[in-house]
């Protein structure tokens, strides 16, 4: 590479990498309880909204990532910001569950079809050949960020329209807040496209990332590479764990005892332990083995979901409730940020990037199909009560301790080697 990208150029990567998935995931994760009221869904009907995006994401990896090795990530990039806010048009008029399944395999196709591979692409552009902890890092703590921030605007915005109260509010008065909610993402989404659009570029040669076509010789060398499937079963097992976070704001709700506003902050809480958690293995983690620690975060994972699987976090247990909220933050944001920054180490081209990201996530992202319906399931079978809560916590254990040991195979193969 002639030169690396500069700063304001990853600064854009990380608002849109973030902002495309505020309407699908961020609001339902932080106003979970919110939504399943005011969408008259149970936990098994979002979660089946969430399958669907699944389904749609899985086809988009595979077509989308060969698309990131032939255009500019920058303006596929753009049209996925704008393509997914005016899908939050739809999404507050308060959709029937049927026509909510609808927008969400059309925000499947918005989010993965042309953003997914090429915001890969361009953080390991922007990383270069020493700095791809940093990059992935920052990318993934700069997310959690604006995550976080976006989702205490929306609290803000959401106690500002209920008032002060929140318990007595109707279910109309609910409804109306989380609108502006809705609308006031939709904006900031499309404003951060124009944005992308006009200023997101790289200053690198273009030539020397992109090819011209993609045929079936390039799908073959990738899939010959053994890191490609390790990197599979990883991405699988971290994105349960990341999923799985969905419920933290419902655990403080219905375990806790926490009110719908108070529930929020805390689902927003957990939000900023991700940049705190991203930032911080950026900084440090090229110093060290990238692989070692990415085995080190499924350690944390299992840590946490045992906390929570035991059953001994209840509104009697404050400290411990957020002591454990830490540890599983830290252990599923710690893997988020690493597992695509160890691409380099694992021997893939650059230039095959994104072909390599979509087969990668064809089955790393499985998850957007059967993680929601699954932990849905446990929670509806005991809808309300702790033991629903500790099932899905054995589901993050199980995975984990699957993912820990792929982690480590890939050190054992990967982790010495420059």
């Amino acid at each position: 590479m002639e030169k690396k990208a500069p700063w304001f150029y990853l600064i854009l990567l990380i608002l849109a990498g973030e902002a495309v998935f505020i309407l699908p995931f961020v609001l339902p994760r932080i106003f979970r309880s919110t939504v399943l009221d005011v969408f008259a869904l149970n936990n098994t009907q979002l979660g089946l909204c969430f399958s669907l995006y699944g389904v749609v994401a899985l086809v988009s990896y595979l077509f989308g990532g060969p698309l990131a090795d032939k255009y500019p990530p920058r303006k596929l990039i753009a049209v996925a910001l704008w393509m997914t806010s005016i899908g939050g048009l739809v999404f507050a008029k308060f959709p029937s569950f049927g026509h909510l399944q609808f927008l969400y395999g059309y925000w499947g196709f918005t989010t993965i079809f042309l953003f997914w591979a090429p915001m890969i692409k361009a953080t390991r552009v922007w990383g270069g050949d020493k700095s791809q902890g940093k990059a992935f890092g920052l990318l993934d703590g700069g997310r959690g960020l604006t995550g976080a921030l976006f989702g205490l605007l929306g609290v803000l915005i959401f106690s500002f329209f209920l008032g002060e109260e929140v318990d007595a509010s109707s279910l109309a008065e609910r409804r109306e807040a989380f609108q502006y909610v809705i609308y006031i993402s939709c904006l900031i989404i499309a404003f951060i496209g124009v944005l992308v659009w006009l200023f997101m570029k790289s200053g690198v040669d273009e030539s020397k990332i992109l090819v011209e076509r993609i045929s079936k010789k390039e799908i073959g060398t990738v899939l010959k590479i053994p890191s490609v499937w390790l990197l599979m079963i990883i991405i699988l097992c971290a994105y349960v764990g990341y999923k799985i976070t969905d419920i933290i704001s419902q655990y403080a709700n219905e375990v806790m005892l926490y009110d719908e506003v108070k529930a929020a902050q805390t689902g927003t809480l957990f939000q900023f332990l991700r940049p705190a958690t991203g930032i911080l293995v950026g900084l440090v983690v090229d110093r060290f083995r990238i692989t070692l620690w990415l085995v080190y975060s499924f350690a944390a994972c299992v840590i946490g979901g045992i906390l929570f699987g035991s059953g001994i976090i209840g509104p009697s247990t404050t400290m411990l409730f957020f002591l454990s909220v830490v540890v599983v933050a830290a252990g599923v944001y710690a893997a988020r940020a690493l597992y695509f920054g160890v691409m380099q180490k694992g021997k893939i081209p650059l230039t095959l990037t994104g072909t390599a990201v979509g087969l990668i996530s064809i089955i790393g992202y499985t998850p957007d199909i059967f993680a929601g319906p699954a932990y849905g399931m446990l929670l509806d079978a005991h809808r309300g009560e702790e033991l629903g809560h500790q099932n899905v916590f054995w589901m993050l254990t199980a995975f984990s301790v699957v993912g820990g040991i792929a982690a480590l195979v890939y050190h054992r193969i990967y982790g010495r080697t420059n």
